[in-house]
């Protein structure tokens, strides 16, 4: 069996990081791909944080119509920073010994993965595939992890949640940028808004 781990703060899950996960799935041969939302995110200090618990409930949204999309709550009942290393070491306890893991993750990210807990833990326990857009420059990753990574090409989505987040608090639409069920959540729970 092969598992896609696609991990993040998902504040807020949009249409950039499933087409991502489709795309790794489909192109790669993956059985299923686990979202794993961070509780805890050790390098990210974003002053819009909505709670764990409503970013999973948004990505439970966002995945329930792919019956290869899975969400875990493995970090978020987890107590202390959500690292990395803990989560694959966890599911690779989880699964088979035969089941393949690759943690999946923006080619942008791997230019910080000096600030990673145990990096090469990481890429020991699991592959790590890089997803690029066109016209990505991966010179700008180090060439000690560009070698050691899985580079896939996807389609090139500019949409981000931090832009997201400032059409909200802007009163904009953000309708086609995230699954309606999410854009429905954010505004049943007044998320993203000024007070």
């Amino acid at each position: 069996m092969k598992i896609g781990i696609m991990g993040g703060t998902f504040n807020p899950i949009h249409y950039g990081h499933l087409i991502c996960a489709e795309q790794v799935r489909d192109g790669l041969g993956y059985d299923k791909i686990l979202f794993v939302p961070s509780a805890r995110p050790p390098h990210k200090s974003q002053p819009d944080m909505v709670s764990a618990e409503h970013r999973f409930q948004m990505v439970l949204l966002a995945t329930e119509h792919n019956q290869y999309f899975e969400v875990s709550r493995i970090e978020l009942d987890r107590e202390g920073p959500s690292y990395t290393i803990q989560t694959v070491k966890t599911l690779r306890n989880r699964y088979n010994i035969s089941t393949e893991l690759a943690w999946i993750i923006g080619a942008d990210s791997l230019i910080e993965y000096k600030i990673w807990k145990d990096f090469d833990g990481v890429l020991k326990q699991c592959t790590m595939i890089a997803t690029t857009r066109p016209n990505y420059d991966m010179q700008l990753v180090p060439t000690e992890i560009r070698n050691r990574v899985k580079t896939f090409k996807i389609t090139g989505i500019d949409i981000s949640a931090t832009e997201i987040r400032r059409r909200l608090k802007n009163n904009l639409s953000i309708q086609y940028l995230v699954p309606d069920s999410v854009a429905e959540y954010i505004k049943e729970h007044r998320l993203y808004r000024e007070a």
